[in-house]
């Protein structure tokens, strides 16, 4: 199975990559289905039910909100974020959605769009079947489909439960470990970022595929921007305030002494947060891997701009490549999605890609990448998922600014050896794999457990 850094990184809508983006682009395919039969003129009402941890905290997550949108033919990429939020409250208040954008169709949010909290599908936490219904009532077509982390979704006849559809696509330097792709790097002289450079020529030029990485970058900094700016409170009922844009203007306000030692600690601080505050507000973000974890890579490269000498853009494509490259290996081998392993899947993932990414742009081999992304994903192991309300606001928020420095941390620690350590990054991730199987449930993203249920939602 190939995988591009493209398939890691998405423009998409917070708060949630398995639950909002997911079950957009679920909808959406389910659309385009009823389209390919020449079925739409038929559809007189659809119907949505979501299982497993998508109905649990869905409401939280803006699930429901999702399928609504996706319905309509909406894409996560490029969906009016300033007005999502008013179309959904007119389809309920209207009781009709426009299918694909163009049919309208009897919709009752209450009785159509089913959130089980206590019911799952077979495959995987996050699945939801679509059904269409004629004049008559009868079943036009029916489909089942997984969100299965970072936005990824499959079919019910998807084998794995966290597989995506096979691409057969073959790249120059395959890879399934990192292992493997330590030794491809040794026999070939190449940096991690060159080999993912060299096969993502099998999807695109080299040119289209700088281009599109910062067209990512631009999207990450805007996020970054708008976090700083947006003041107020998070929707839902927290209440959680706004923090970044009250850091930015204490930070930006500094005389430039800087006579406290961790004062670009602060400023990493202030990217994450910007980032995640406009994630559970359901802004732009990129998938990095995940909406919820959407805030370290974002943080860190923000960091690395600012703060190292000589950064640039080729270092920006060369830390969204090594990112890439040791996300597939945690996609590949064990999950990126909350609802199946946890937290650690998540703001896990992300540190260690973060972690191994920056320590190549500072200098590091690819024995020290390697060794960063490790410790990146150790000290985060058996990391929970336990959000509060249902919302991707607490712990979630600062769990991003923790990971971000964590991560900067990690990359200095491996640059201070040579590489050489006990734990291979492989058997971290194993690690990880075999402790999601064995956290119970209610700590996988339902909302039952830890935080979820110590902290009352007021």
């Amino acid at each position: 199975m190939a995988l591009s850094a493209f398939d890691l990184y998405s423009v998409g809508i917070g708060p949630s990559s398995s639950h909002t983006v997911g079950p957009m682009r679920a909808a959406r395919r389910f659309v385009g289905v009823l389209d390919e039969a020449g079925r739409i003129a038929q559809v007189a009402r659809v119907q949505a039910e979501l299982y497993g941890s998508l109905g649990a905290t869905g409401h939280g997550h803006g699930s429901d909100k999702a399928v609504v949108l996706g319905l309509e033919g909406e894409d996560p990429a490029t969906v009016d974020t300033e007005r999502s939020d008013a179309r959904v409250a007119e389809v309920r208040a209207e009781g009709r959605l426009l299918l694909g954008g163009k049919r309208p169709v009897d919709f009752d949010a209450d009785a159509d769009l089913v959130l089980h909290r206590r019911k799952s599908l077979p495959a995987h936490p996050n699945g939801m079947t679509f059904r269409a219904l004629d004049a008559d009532g009868r079943e036009l077509a029916a489909r089942t489909y997984y969100s299965v982390g970072g936005g990824f979704v499959v079919d019910e006849a998807a084998t794995g439960a966290d597989r995506v559809v096979e691409d057969s696509t073959r790249v120059r330097y395959p890879f399934g470990t990192a292992g493997e792709l330590l030794e491809l790097c040794a026999r070939e002289g190449l940096s991690i970022s060159d080999v993912m450079l060299a096969n993502e020529r099998s999807w695109c030029s080299e040119d289209e595929t700088r281009a599109g990485l910062l067209h990512l970058w631009s999207v990450m900094r805007a996020c970054v921007d708008r976090g700083c700016r947006r003041e107020g409170v998070l929707p839902g009922g927290l209440r959680v305030p706004r923090r970044a844009p009250g850091l930015f203007q204490e930070l930006s306000a500094d005389s430039g002494e800087q006579r406290d030692p961790l004062h670009v600690m602060d400023w990493v601080n202030l990217f994450a947060l910007a980032v995640n505050e406009e994630n559970a507000s359901g802004g732009r973000i990129v998938t990095a891997p995940t909406n919820g974890a959407a805030g370290i890579i974002p943080a860190v490269l923000h960091y690395y701009v600012r703060f190292v000498p000589g950064a640039n853009d080729e270092g920006v494509v060369r830390f969204l490549l090594t990112a890439a490259a040791i996300g597939i290996l945690f996609k590949q081998n064990a999950s990126i999605s909350g609802a199946e392993v946890g937290c650690q899947g998540e703001v896990g993932s992300a540190c260690a890609m973060a972690a191994g990414a920056l320590c190549e742009v500072l200098g590091g081999t690819p024995a020290q990448v390697e060794n960063a992304a490790e410790v990146g994903i150790e000290h985060n192991l058996g990391l929970t998922c336990d959000p509060v309300g249902g919302l991707v606001q607490i712990p979630c928020i600062e769990r991003n600014a923790v990971a971000s420095v964590k991560a900067i941390n990690a990359a200095r620690l491996a640059l201070a050896g040579d590489g050489t350590h006990k734990v291979t990054l492989d058997k971290a991730i194993k690690t990880m794999r075999d402790t999601g199987r064995d956290m119970k449930d209610k700590y996988k993203e339902t909302a039952r457990g830890g935080l979820a249920v110590n902290v009352i939602e007021c």
